[in-house]
């Protein structure tokens, strides 16, 4: 009796586990003049969110990129996406004892062509219905800077302006 329990409890949790691991969101990414400069696919990973990234039309080097808290991405400026999603309200910076925002991740590098194609972790962001879900609220954005972020500067690791975003949504 108790392992037939175990196996219907088996056959109603693991379908359900299988589509929250299956869930993947495609943000596109507009630059400044709302041309097209690629996508990041946001996927479940261990721990966080694997955003797999295909840009195109930036300049060559290290830059940030940060889940903001709204869903917005107004140009030229994308300042209409808000702050860094930051739920447990901690400091910038992966670096820093104090922080991090759940939007924070590593940089990535754009080669001398223009393009990167990488993937970074977001750790602290869900693709869940909890404080950490990017579907928090509306949803949420996801903003590429102009330059690295130092990764302890408070409150967005001098990573320079937004140049480019997508909003996360349902």
């Amino acid at each position: 009796m108790k392992l037939t329990n175990l196996v219907f409890a088996l056959a109603v949790v693991l379908p359900s586990a299988a589509l929250a691991d299956s869930t993947k969101v495609v943000v596109k990414l507009a630059d400044a003049k709302g041309a097209d400069v690629g996508t990041a696919t946001l996927t479940s990973a261990a721990k966080g969110v694997s955003i797999a990234l295909d840009l195109h039309g930036l300049t060559p080097g290290q830059h940030a990129i940060h889940v903001h808290e709204t869903p917005t991405c107004t140009a030229p400026d994308f300042k209409s996406a808000g702050g860094h999603f930051n739920p447990d309200k901690k400091q910038h910076g992966m670096d820093n004892p104090q922080g991090a925002h759940a939007g924070d991740m590593p940089n990535f590098t754009v080669d001398a062509k223009g393009n990167a194609k990488t993937t970074v972790v977001a750790p602290g962001v869900t693709l869940g219905s909890d404080a950490h879900s990017v579907f928090t609220g509306s949803g949420t954005a996801l903003v590429v800077h102009a330059k690295a972020d130092d990764m302890k500067s408070d409150p967005a690791g001098n990573a320079g302006d937004r140049i480019a975003c997508g909003t996360i949504t349902k």
